[in-house]
């Protein structure tokens, strides 16, 4: 069976050295200021939010939308009350650091850093993008290097989303102060998807954690059930590009936590 995470991983590492050969970390460091938490802000006070993904491809399923750019797709997000955009730059997905940087000069809201983080530069270059927070997936790391990398995130005021696909990846992620735990409903190998894996899951998660359901949510009633569930936000791609009103949905998922109190 195909491993498409092995291979974007191992691509990576060539992305990564590539990058540190362009831009020296000294120098990249040079050009950073600090950011100030923006996500954990919006999600302790308004306690649910949107993390709505400006997503054009996947590996797994080709081009999801050939009528939007990452541009327009984050003008309806923006409309539709999403608490944060999630902006690939990884070239499986289309994305690119070009993008993410032209979306931050367009909109004051919080971005995540939508990558496969494997190495302290990406998060240092994450920052130097205009990055609020970063994804860091526990199943390409070791419980050392998630460790230093959810640290150097906070260090530069950026917010850390722990992504885990089952309960060992849980235990390691709550071995850590991560704040935020994301529950990837998308098997990482296979890229098939199932909120199932979120149900299965939050029985065994540290609930005074921020609890995100990733990837599989296609309708209103499944944000919902897994609110009522005990999650305190979803992050959504492939059921907003493909939906057929994405504004309307995106304002649906936005306003799940607030309909259902």
């Amino acid at each position: 069976m195909r491993d498409i995470l092995a291979e974007i991983v191992a691509k990576k590492r060539d992305i990564v050295a590539a990058a540190k050969r362009s831009v020296p970390l000294d120098e990249l460091k040079s050009t950073l200021s600090c950011g100030t938490f923006r996500m954990a802000e919006h999600f302790r006070w308004q306690g649910w939010g949107l993390i709505a993904e400006c997503k054009l491809q996947s590996p797994a399923k080709g081009r999801l939308t050939s009528s939007h750019s990452v541009m327009e797709l984050a003008d309806i997000y923006t409309a539709a009350g999403a608490a944060v955009l999630s902006v690939h730059t990884d070239p499986h997905f289309l994305g690119s650091n070009e993008d993410f940087a032209a979306l931050r000069a367009r909109v004051d809201m919080p971005l995540l850093r939508k990558d496969f983080i494997i190495d302290p530069y990406q998060v240092y270059e994450a920052r130097a993008l205009g990055a609020d927070a970063v994804l860091l997936i526990v199943r390409i790391l070791t419980p050392d290097q998630l460790k230093q990398l959810l640290y150097l995130t906070w260090s530069l005021g950026m917010d850390a989303l722990v992504e885990v696909h089952d309960r060992a990846e849980l235990e390691i992620a709550q071995a850590t102060p991560a704040e935020f735990i994301g529950i990837n409903n998308r098997n990482l190998v296979t890229f098939e998807t199932s909120i199932q894996t979120t149900l299965d899951l939050l029985p065994y998660a540290d609930m005074s954690r921020t609890i995100i359901s990733e990837s599989g949510i296609f309708s209103r009633e499944d944000a919902v059930l897994v609110h009522e569930a005990g999650c305190e936000g979803v992050l959504v791609g492939e059921g907003l590009v493909r939906a057929a009103d994405i504004g309307a949905f995106a304002r649906e998922l936005s306003e799940v936590g607030i309909k259902e109190q």
